[in-house]
Formats: structure tokens, sequence, C-alpha cells
């Protein structure tokens, strides 16, 4: 399989992922935990069908440490025992923008009341651009048909 388009190769998409690289540092720069922001990357990639994200990111987590079961359980957290209550919260406000599409009137106030029980408002506004970050990435990747399992951590870094 090969993706539809090079952007790699293409200046303009380059000059697009540059820019969105560099949005990417400041919220993993931000004091929003590392492993909070690769729950809601792959849940994120999960629900928009990312092969490419989903690769990359279960890759980088586990090998940040993040546990297999933890990984696993992911797409079923509700159900999970594994996750803390922050992260649930990151993981519901993670669905509800990822799908605002289909959510008349965009996310719930009681989605976002819950993430503000746990996050302050630089971790609030981190988690919201990591979520707006997520879906641009995961759009490019799924429109494009970008290839997966290729991806070993580091590669880009």
């Amino acid at each position: 399989m090969e993706a539809r388009l090079n952007v790699f190769g293409n200046a303009v998409a380059g000059q697009a992922l540059k820019y969105f690289n560099s949005a990417n540092k400041a919220v993993a720069g931000s004091t929003l935990p590392a492993a909070t922001q690769e729950l809601v990357k792959i849940r994120a990639s999960q629900i928009n069908g990312c092969g490419f994200c989903l690769d990359m990111h279960t890759k980088d987590a586990a090998e940040a440490g993040e546990t297999a079961i933890r990984l696993s359980m992911v797409a079923a957290w509700r159900e999970a025992k594994v996750f803390t209550e922050a992260e649930r919260a990151a993981l519901e406000l993670a669905e509800q923008g990822t799908r605002i599409a289909d959510a008349a009137g965009g996310v719930p106030d009681d989605v976002w009341a819950n993430a503000a029980k746990h996050y302050d408002e630089d971790q609030l506004a981190a988690l919201v651009s990591l979520i707006a970050l997520i879906n641009a990435y995961n759009r490019m990747n799924v429109i494009l048909q970008q290839p997966a399992g290729d991806y070993r951590p580091g590669m880009f870094g």
C-alpha cells in the first residue's frame, strides 16, 4: 500500500506538518501528563480509524512504559478499571471533541466540567489543543491512506 500523496516529499504538506509539529511541541511541553497525552491520541485515532497514528502512538506509549493492558483497553475505557478518574475525563473529552460533528451543540457542559475538575486551565488548554491536533493528523493520514506498521519510536524526533 502506498499513500495517495507523499506528505514528506511535498513542500505544501511538509510546511503544514511543520506547523502541526510546532503546535504539538507546545502541548508536549505542557504539564498535561505524558501518559494522558498518549491515551488521548490513541483514542481519537481509534475513533477516526487512523492506522498510521495508532501505530505511532501505541508504540510511543509502550516505549514510555505504558502497559499492554492499558493500551489494549483504551477503546473500552468506560468498562476498564485501569484508568484514573482524570484519564477518564480526558478520554471522554477526547471522544466528544473528536465526534463534535455528531453532537448537536458540541461538547456537553458536563463533559467539560468533569475535565475541569481534574485539570488546571493550562492543562485544559493543552488537552483541547491536543484533541484538535490529533484530529488534524488523523484526517490528513486517513485522507491520504498513509500506510501503517513501519513506525519506530523516535524516528520523527
